[in-house]
């Protein structure tokens, strides 16, 4: 056996030194000193943990879902068929007031009169996906007529379209006002603003007209990039997974169509929005230039998208609007959120009211096949169906 030590190299030379056996034994390659058994572990345990975690990872993947009766979770009386109680103080059947928008939705081709008004039918499936119904709001109907169905909602949803001015103007900003006085009176009333919708709050609550900015994200997808530190409970992004919450930073998700808007460095400059917003995300343009794209106000139930959150299940007319799973739960979470809100509202208005003045008794026309713009349109001509 080879000494494990070295050897002196001033040793005396064996007796046998002048053996050509010796001499041949002498000639071969020095061999390497024997492994020993804790040596030979530390060679084979890495490998052997990876095997074992790959073993234990296959075996969770493959377990079966178990019920919660198989989990010994539940009742103990598996016969029982009594449900939970619902919460009392909840509206279960909550109706959402969405504003119409001048014009026909579709560059005059549906309708030219000067006095339609349209809601695109999908701020409608976005609402009724969630669990609400919807009561239009139609913009230019005598003013006692509109703020009398607005005591028939539990919320607002403003859209998105182009009016910036005169009487459009004039009765967003009286009804955001009435949300405001319903939140200080103790009825949670909640308000969603798409796209226009966050333009306009912008201007009224700035009380300033030119305050917009220019932006290039027209027909795009997007990202959404949260704020530093952003504090996402109460808001509309609360129940979102995590994992669909990590994607809307890295995947273009969202849809954006848009000419305008509000950077952060503008919103935070003036002192009337910077106390009332707090900004949730931001998304850049065309240009790489930096907007707002979300925002929640800090004392009230209102929530404004520079986004479209409701074309990702409803609309088709844009190659460029994103229809994959996850941008599907997007819109099914945003639309779950505003609902959740109203279902705390206090308004209980007469059942017959409400059926009277349902969308439920207009007809949608179909405009898809234009191959831009809106799928559907409700558009309202004639003196309102109202009942009130």
């Amino acid at each position: 056996m080879p000494s494990h030590f070295p050897t002196n190299p001033t040793s005396t030379p064996s007796p046998n030194s002048d053996n050509p056996t010796s001499s041949s034994d002498n000639s071969n390659p020095a061999r390497s000193p024997e492994t020993t058994p804790s040596e030979m572990w530390n060679y084979l345990w890495i490998p052997f943990l990876i095997a074992l975690s790959k073993e234990l990872s296959l075996a969770k993947a493959q377990s079966p879902i178990l019920l919660p009766s198989q989990l010994g979770v539940g009742p103990s009386d598996s016969s029982s068929t009594r449900c939970t109680a619902l919460d009392p103080k909840l509206n279960y059947r909550p109706v959402i007031g969405i504003l119409s928008h001048p014009g026909d939705g579709a560059s005059g081709r549906l309708s030219n009169a000067s006095t339609a008004s349209y809601i695109a039918a999908s701020y409608v499936k976005f609402v009724e996906s969630a669990g609400a119904r919807v009561i239009p709001l139609i913009y230019n109907e005598p003013p006692d007529v509109l703020f009398q169905k607005l005591n028939l909602v539990n919320g607002v949803l403003f859209t998105g379209g182009w009016a910036k001015s005169g009487l459009y103007y004039d009765i967003v900003e009286r009804i955001f006002q009435k949300i405001i006085e319903k939140n200080d009176a103790g009825d949670h009333f909640p308000l969603y603003a798409t796209c226009l919708g966050f333009e306009l709050l912008t201007m009224i609550i700035s009380k300033n007209k030119e305050i917009l900015e220019s932006f290039s994200a027209e027909n795009m997808a997007s990202t959404l990039q949260f704020t530093e530190n952003t504090i996402i409970e109460g808001t509309v992004f609360q129940r979102f997974p995590p994992d669909l919450l990590k994607k809307l930073s890295t995947d273009c998700i969202v849809m954006q169509n848009h000419a305008y808007g509000i950077s952060p460095e503008r919103l935070q400059e003036n002192p009337n929005l910077s106390s009332f917003f707090k900004i949730l995300t931001t998304s850049t343009d065309k240009d790489n230039k930096v907007y707002v794209s979300t925002v929640h106000a800090y004392s009230y139930p209102v929530t404004a998208f520079q986004w479209h959150p409701e074309k990702n299940v409803f609309e088709w007319g844009s190659p460029m609007i994103p229809h994959s799973e996850d941008a599907i739960q997007v819109t099914q979470h945003v639309a779950n959120f505003l609902v959740s809100e109203a279902r705390k509202s206090l308004n209980r208005p007469p059942v017959r009211k409400v059926l009277d003045n349902l969308i439920y008794n207009y007809s949608p026309t179909f405009c898809g096949k234009a191959g831009t713009g809106f799928d559907e349109v409700y558009i309202f001509t004639q003196p309102p169906l109202a009942h009130l």
